[in-house]
């Protein structure tokens, strides 16, 4: 499966795509695909966001976003997998790891779509804040749809009758909420991704504070 063939499949008929995960069709096949479009449209979206700042700063975006999101789910899977079979799943760990892939894939799609938008508020203002903050908007708006997708994909993969059915509802959304709380900090940890304008590049930044500190400084700059 191409990669991006396999992008049109799930955004023009998502249920057949579960279906056949749940099926174990092609798994091998599709997550190739999909780890490949994701680190494509991840990499062109960093590289936009790093393009505020410079050349060198656009190639190090390019770079981290696409190990931020596999990073991150490679942190997170183990739970969702070993949660779910706790609660009588008789999804394979490499069935989770599709759907999660999915996830990730949908997201990456969002957030190049919004490259546009963010390349003309990146040439139209130069205010820095707000340009970080517009994209912490993208990636919400992105990371959202993107666990939507996962939530559905649960749905039609996870069978096994109707016991633990409710549960394991539940334990997706909250371990939604884990993957979120784990990419932020990941974020954090990897910036910069824009850059501060008037400070030299640099690959990675001394840890300290948290994300969502910064956020609410940028807000209180705004």
């Amino acid at each position: 499966m191409k990669a991006l063939s396999v992008v049109e499949t799930i955004l023009r008929d998502r249920r057949t795509f579960f279906l056949e995960i749940r099926a174990g069709t092609g798994l091998a096949e599709k997550m190739r695909a999909l780890l490949i479009s994701s680190t494509a449209f991840f990499a062109l979206y960093g590289a936009v966001m790093g393009s505020s700042h410079s050349l060198w700063q656009a190639l190090s975006s390019a770079g981290k976003l696409p190990l931020l999101f596999l990073t991150t789910l490679v942190v997170c899977s183990p739970t969702l997998y070993f949660f779910n079979l706790n609660f009588g799943s008789n999804q394979s760990l490499r069935q989770n790891v599709a759907l999660m892939l999915t996830t990730i894939t949908v997201t990456s799609v969002l957030l190049l779509s919004f490259a546009p938008v963010v390349m003309f508020f990146l040439l139209t203002t130069s205010q820095y804040q707000f340009f970080k903050l517009l994209n912490v908007g993208v990636f919400a708006i992105s990371g959202v749809v993107g666990v939507t997708f996962l939530s559905q994909g649960m749905k039609i993969v996870s069978y096994g009758g109707d016991e633990g059915v409710s549960a394991r509802r539940t334990v997706v959304w909250l371990w939604i909420l884990l993957y979120a709380f784990v990419g932020s900090q990941m974020a954090w940890t990897l910036r910069p991704f824009v850059g501060a304008p008037g400070l030299p590049f640099e690959l990675f930044r001394q840890l300290g504070g948290n994300f969502y500190a910064n956020i609410l400084a940028s807000l209180g700059e705004m």
